[in-house]
């Protein structure tokens, strides 16, 4: 898991938040406030499934890359908090509307929800959408 630290440090002076891979948001955290928090115990499944759904959705042949979405609020708690989770996709939109209630999320919107560094390249015929927890 990738420190608070080193997430401050790649943020960098104008405090731009930096996508997350899913093994450096979540391998060896056991934190179940750390995604969704007013969600954990109301639909959204314990961490460690949470963190199995999203690699099986990452290993799909149709999903380019999945990327955790910070909270802008972990730069001044100083922990990791995460709000959203990016997927870039072919996918159908029944395909994003079934992982969403497998990951016991409120829904999937187009885009990420706020401004990200450390993107990745969203190869031609795919688009990146939001799974997010209200």
């Amino acid at each position: 898991m990738i420190s608070v630290e080193h997430v401050i440090d790649r943020a960098g002076d104008d405090g731009v938040m930096p996508l997350l891979t899913l093994d450096e948001c979540f391998e060896g955290n056991d934190d179940e406030g750390c995604i969704a928090p007013n969600q954990w115990g109301y639909g959204r499944p314990p961490l460690a499934d949470l963190v199995a759904r999203l690699h099986a959705v990452e290993q799909r042949p149709d999903v380019a890359w999945v990327r955790v979405q910070l909270h802008p609020e972990t730069l001044a708690l100083e922990e990791i908090t995460a709000e959203a989770v990016a997927v870039c996709t072919t996918a159908d939109e029944s395909a994003r509307a079934a992982w969403a209630a497998e990951l016991g999320a409120s829904g999937v919107i187009p885009g990420l929800v706020d401004e990200y560094r450390d993107v990745p390249h969203a190869p031609p015929g795919t688009a990146v959408w939001s799974v997010v927890w209200d």
